[in-house]
């Protein structure tokens, strides 16, 4: 089925991802690692209950883990360690981590099934319930890229720990809620100590944020600049997506609490404007499809990095849309949604609706081979126009864990721009990620130039 991007897509793993557990009981342990990987800075362990702390080294230089995947063996914690497994570069040093090790184990085995190398891969038992196994977590690596969600519910606790130890982190969400509430509790830490939080480094939002800013680059400097982005998608979800929708649906006010208190904390733009209005139903002409207003967390992270970035000059506005061929494919999104609205306010319809889509499920290999995504953009800007198109295949779950996983390799390995604290895709990482995304297979193209 072809539908408009849902809220909340590539949200991660859901509740029983692996990483999520409420209560102290979890541990951190380090698997036996491989003599090469050892003199790299690791020490090979037990599966005993130390704690790595001191070998961690926090805050104090070489850390074990260049990157490390935390929630391996949700849906789409296995497609990442998958892609990390057959593209992670020969002098990456990468772990899986997540609350069950036997759950760990057989992930391993099934990736040294196919990539032998493998085989010593270090597991790390971590708990998003217990900050003392997060902390050791943290401390060992130089990024965290995390598919543990819903994030409201189970992600402050890295982000928290991340913060403090000057770490690196990436997820998945598209919860607004939860942005929101990072920033406010955790922004300020994590610039002092250099580490760079970067959400929603999956569907939600690689493509909108960097579509939109290799659109601006298409444009003149210095002057006011206008785009549009247009989401067609041709994909089914997992029941971890529909948990995290839900959640966010169900949660209207909290969300909007979590926006005003991030606006009292975010410093004033002097001299320029970025914003993103919710534009009006309407039929793009210039992409010969209806196009809806789609209040996703995506056109707030445009409008952030816009704010972040002179480039996208003194007056920015973007507008983010869902594109349907016909009418009443149009009509019919909006009576979906509409639907899942009033659903998410009714307790024991939620409760039924998540019993039935049971996270850490998804659709067969086959059914994402025959899914698709495409962003159109339409810029202007200083008597210049133009179309440009991002486009891939499985949006929630491939391309997802493809973005995901190299996002964690951007940073930890590509030289970047200085930066610390909450911070875009596109402000983080920028041109550097969209080629490895290109190179990756993710087209970034211009279709068109007035």
């Amino acid at each position: 089925m072809e539908t408009g991007a849902g809220a909340g897509r590539g949200a991660g793993a859901g509740p029983e991802g692996d990483g999520a557990r409420s209560g102290a009981d979890g541990r951190y342990e380090a698997g036996a690692r491989s003599g090469a990987e050892a003199g790299a800075g690791a020490h090979a362990q037990s599966e005993a209950e130390t704690r790595p702390e001191a070998e961690a080294g926090a805050g104090a230089g070489v850390r074990p883990y260049d990157v490390v995947l935390f929630g391996a063996t949700g849906f789409v914690g296995g497609l990442t360690a998958e892609y990390l497994a057959e593209h992670a570069p020969a002098e990456c040093r990468w772990a899986l981590a997540g609350r069950n090790r036997a759950g760990l184990t057989a992930l391993r085995e099934r990736l040294a099934a196919r990539w032998p190398h493998c085989a010593d891969l270090p597991l790390l038992v971590a708990d998003a319930g217990d900050p003392d196994s997060l902390r050791a977590l943290a401390g060992s690596a130089r990024v965290v890229a995390t598919t543990v969600g819903p994030y409201v519910w189970y992600g402050e606790g890295l982000v928290a720990a991340c913060a403090e130890a000057g770490t690196d982190y990436v997820d998945l969400t598209g919860e607004a809620e939860f942005v929101d509430r990072m920033y406010v509790r955790h922004d300020a830490r994590a610039r002092e100590t250099g580490a760079r939080i970067v959400h929603a480094c999956g569907f939600d939002s690689v493509p909108h944020d960097l579509g939109a800013y290799f659109t601006v680059r298409q444009l003149p400097e210095g002057v006011p600049l206008r785009v549009d982005g247009f989401v067609r998608v041709g994909a089914t979800f997992s029941g971890g997506t529909f948990a995290s929708a839900l959640t966010a649906l169900g949660r209207g006010r909290q969300v909007l609490g979590a926006a005003r208190e991030r606006r009292l904390h975010t410093p004033r733009l002097v001299g320029r404007r970025a914003h993103a209005p919710l534009g009006g139903p309407r039929f793009s002409g210039e992409t010969g499809t209806w196009a809806l207003p789609l209040p996703t967390l995506d056109p707030q992270v445009v409008a952030r990095s816009a704010a972040a970035l002179d480039r996208y000059g003194p007056d920015f506005r973007y507008r983010h849309y869902a594109s349907a061929k016909t009418l009443p494919m149009a009509l019919g999104g909006v009576a979906a949604v509409g639907a899942g609205v009033v659903a998410a306010q009714i307790p024991p319809v939620r409760r039924w609706l998540m019993e039935r889509y049971q996270p850490g499920q998804g659709p067969s290999a086959e059914r994402r081979a025959r899914s698709w995504f495409s962003v159109r953009f339409v810029g202007e800007g200083g008597g210049r126009r133009v179309f440009t198109e991002v486009s891939g295949g499985d949006p929630g779950y491939d391309e997802t864990a493809r973005m995901l996983a190299e996002s964690a390799l951007c940073l930890a390995f590509d030289p970047l721009p200085k930066t610390a604290g909450q911070v875009t895709t596109a402000v983080a990482m920028g041109d550097a990620l969209i080629e490895r995304l290109r190179a990756a297979g993710i087209r970034f193209r211009v279709a068109h130039r007035g």
